[in-house]
């Protein structure tokens, strides 16, 4: 299997496995997109939390030139950690929610 399935493989995986997790309050849907042609990969929440609409983006992932940028992580202990734990190593994945300015001390690709 060439590394870019393999990519996409990983990141579905990790992408699934957060979206079964429960919200504790409110009823509110969890829905992964995949969009491998494009190589986006995102996990959205809809729903309600009382009278309030709940509905936004909790992980986006794109993978550019081989790279692995993450442009939304909100996770609680990130998923560029579940990325590494999978075996896409750190030198491919770009936190591209950081700036530029912050992104080359992170330890993670810069672009």
């Amino acid at each position: 299997m060439d590394t870019l399935e393999q990519d996409r493989q990983i990141i579905q995986k990790v992408i699934s496995e957060y979206a079964q997790i429960p919200y504790a309050y409110g009823e509110i849907e969890r829905h992964t997109v995949f969009d491998c042609s494009s190589d986006r990969y995102l996990l959205m929440i809809v729903g309600w939390e009382k009278v309030r609409q709940v509905h936004g983006c909790i992980i986006h992932i794109k993978i550019i030139n081989g790279k692995i940028w993450i442009h939304r992580d909100g996770t609680e202990d990130g998923i560029a950690n579940e990325l590494l734990n999978a075996g896409i190593p750190k030198e491919r994945i770009v936190l591209g929610f950081k700036s530029p300015k912050i992104r080359k001390h992170t330890g993670f690709a810069v672009a």
